[in-house]
C-alpha cells in the first residue's frame, strides 16, 4: 500500500520551522534580559543545540517557554506597578504643594485682615484715664468762653498716645496750648493733644493706634497737669467738633 505525504494546510510545520522559531523567541527575550534571569540548570535541562545542516539553533521545552512569557509578564506588571506608583506619588505631591499654598494665602489673607483691623481701630489718648472737664465746658479760663476740647485726667510725664493711624502735622510749642501735637487722621480729620510735658514725634511722621506720641504735662494756659484732647474738621484752632462723640463713634468708650 503506498501512503502519500500530508501537504496544504493539514501539513504540520517542519521541525525545523519549529526549532528556528523558537530560537528567534530566544533571541529576543535575550536582548530584553529576560532568558538571563531564568536559572541556567533548567534552561540547559530543556535546551540543547540542534544540528540543522544549515545553521546550530536551540530547542527549548515548552515549560521554560512559559516561564519566559510568565516573567515577562510579571516584568510588564511591575513596570505598570511602578509608573502607576510614580503617578500616585506626583498627584500627592501636587495636592499638597496646592493645600500649602492655599494655607499660605490664607494665612497672608487673615494676617492683612488684622492689620487692617488694626489700622482702623481707634484708642482713648490716655489709657485708663477719664474725662475731667467735658467739651463746650463754659468759663472765663478760655479765650473762647468755652473749652474747645475735653480735658483727661493725668499727671506729669504720662504716657500720651495717638488714637488713631494718621500723620503728623504739627509738632512743637502752641501757644495757649504749650507742646502740642497735631494728627491728620486717616479719615481726614484731626486730632490734638495738648500741654505736653515732651514730644516724641515730628512733622510728616506716619503714627499708628496706641502709638506713643509724647508725654502729659503742664505747659502752656494750664492750673495743673492734664491732657487737652481736641477732634477738629481742619488743622486750624476753631474747627473743632464734639471729641467725645468723635471717640465713641470711633469705637473708643469715653
Amino acid at each position: 500500500m503506498a501512503f502519500t505525504r500530508a501537504t496544504g494546510k493539514h501539513r504540520r510545520p517542519s521541525r525545523m520551522q519549529r526549532t528556528t522559531a523558537r530560537a528567534a523567541g530566544v533571541a529576543a527575550l535575550t536582548t530584553t534580559g529576560v532568558v538571563g534571569t531564568l536559572a541556567s540548570p533548567a534552561l540547559a535541562a530543556e535546551a540543547a543545540a540542534e544540528q540543522t545542516g544549515l545553521t546550530p539553533v536551540i530547542t527549548i521545552g515548552d515549560s521554560v517557554a512559559e516561564q519566559i512569557d510568565a516573567q515577562a509578564v510579571a516584568q510588564q506588571q511591575a513596570a505598570d506597578e511602578a509608573a502607576a506608583k510614580k503617578k500616585a506619588e506626583e498627584a500627592a505631591r501636587k495636592e499638597a504643594a496646592e493645600a500649602a499654598k492655599k494655607a499660605r494665602e490664607a494665612k497672608e489673607r487673615a494676617a492683612r485682615e488684622a492689620e487692617r483691623k488694626r489700622l482702623n481701630t481707634f484708642v482713648s489718648p490716655i489709657s485708663g484715664s477719664y474725662v475731667s472737664t467735658s467739651y463746650q465746658a463754659g468759663g472765663a479760663v478760655w479765650s473762647s468762653g468755652s473749652h474747645t476740647g475735653i480735658d483727661f485726667h493725668a499727671s506729669s510725664g504720662t504716657s500720651v498716645r495717638s488714637v488713631g493711624m494718621g500723620t503728623v502735622v504739627e509738632a512743637g510749642w502752641g501757644g495757649a496750648y504749650g507742646n502740642q501735637i497735631v494728627i491728620k487722621m486717616h479719615d481726614g480729620t484731626y486730632t490734638q493733644y495738648g500741654h505736653l510735658s515732651s514730644i516724641a514725634v515730628s512733622v510728616g511722621q506716619s503714627v499708628t493706634p496706641g502709638q506713643q506720641i509724647g508725654l502729659s504735662g503742664a505747659t502752656g494756659n494750664v492750673t495743673g497737669a492734664h491732657l487737652h484732647f481736641e477732634a477738629r474738621t481742619t488743622a486750624e484752632y476753631g474747627s473743632d467738633i464734639d471729641p467725645a462723640a468723635y471717640l465713641r463713634s470711633h469705637g473708643v468708650n469715653v
